[in-house]
């Protein structure tokens, strides 16, 4: 495994397992304990998810099993928009995740989108941090214009933000972004969701057998090589072991820029600047 030095000191894993669209508890629960008899000691779970519990139960099964150790795991969790109306509810609502986490503090804590009162929220989770119920604050789908106003406004910069990064989306002014103010990039659908053909793409296809490496561990290795963290979903134990074996090669200049060439530069899978999916995602609540 690798690590960034996020902006606060601590280490981050390059690699993580993510809970989105595992909303049952005991597969949640399930897939949460075996990523970590993996090898992951990243976990990303958020309050949107509604498994943040079952993420608690498999991280006190792992403790008590003897597989890692509270201090090895990096625990991530999100505020949702619902809970950002304030700089109270945002912090009480940090106070609930950890309930349910049944952990004394997290790793991070992202704001899940730039909707609400971010700023305020943002407020409620730098008390948090300060008070030492999460370890760092950062940001989730804060796209570069957004980044740059809440770094410009704000005492204590986000230590990441994670966004959509796979090679049909590669994001590279976002990162430039990023690096100018020191927040680290965290990839959400590192695999763009399955689609444009991903896992079976002749060009990435073709740089994996060079490696040994599936199309899917090429993706992964592409993005890790760019200092993005990945954070990989899957309730299969033989594709979190595939998706975990990338630490052993490395891609080549021209195999990076034969992915990289594949930027559609936009997103399908979800357009962040339309109303309609503004309106949604302030309609859900958590």
């Amino acid at each position: 495994m690798e690590f960034v030095t996020l902006n606060t000191g601590a280490k981050m894993p390059l690699e993580g397992f993510g809970v989105f669209q595992v909303p049952d508890p005991k597969e949640c629960e399930d897939s949460v304990y075996s990523a970590i008899k993996v090898g992951y000691r990243l976990i990303d779970t958020a309050q949107a998810y509604m498994n943040e519990e079952a993420v608690g139960k498999a991280v006190a099964r792992a403790i008590a099993d003897g597989l890692t150790t509270r201090e090895e795991l990096f625990i991530t969790t999100k505020v949702w928009v619902s809970n950002m109306k304030n700089e109270d509810t945002a912090y009480e609502s940090i106070k609930v995740s950890l309930a349910k986490l049944g952990l004394d503090y997290v790793d991070l804590i992202l704001l899940h989108q730039p909707m609400g009162d971010y700023f305020a929220a943002y407020r409620g989770a730098v008390k948090a941090y300060k008070e030492g119920l999460v370890k760092a604050v950062g940001v989730s789908n804060f796209y570069p214009a957004i980044l740059a106003n809440l770094c410009e406004n704000v005492d204590v910069i986000p230590a990441v933000n994670q966004v959509e990064l796979h090679p049909f989306f590669a994001q590279e002014e976002a990162l430039k972004v990023m690096k100018e103010y020191g927040v680290a990039p965290q990839a959400w659908g590192p695999f763009a969701e399955g689609k444009h053909g991903i896992f079976t793409d002749p060009e990435l296809t073709a740089i994996g057998q060079k490696y040994g490496k599936t199309a899917a561990q090429v993706v992964l290795r592409w993005n890790v090589q760019r200092g993005v963290s990945v954070l990989p979903k899957s309730v299969h134990v033989d594709r979190m072991e595939q998706n975990f074996d990338i630490w052993d090669f490395t891609l080549t200049d021209d195999d990076m820029a034969v992915i990289s060439a594949k930027d559609k530069g936009h997103s399908e899978i979800v357009d962040h600047s339309s109303a309609e999916f503004v309106k949604f995602i302030n309609g859900l609540k958590v």
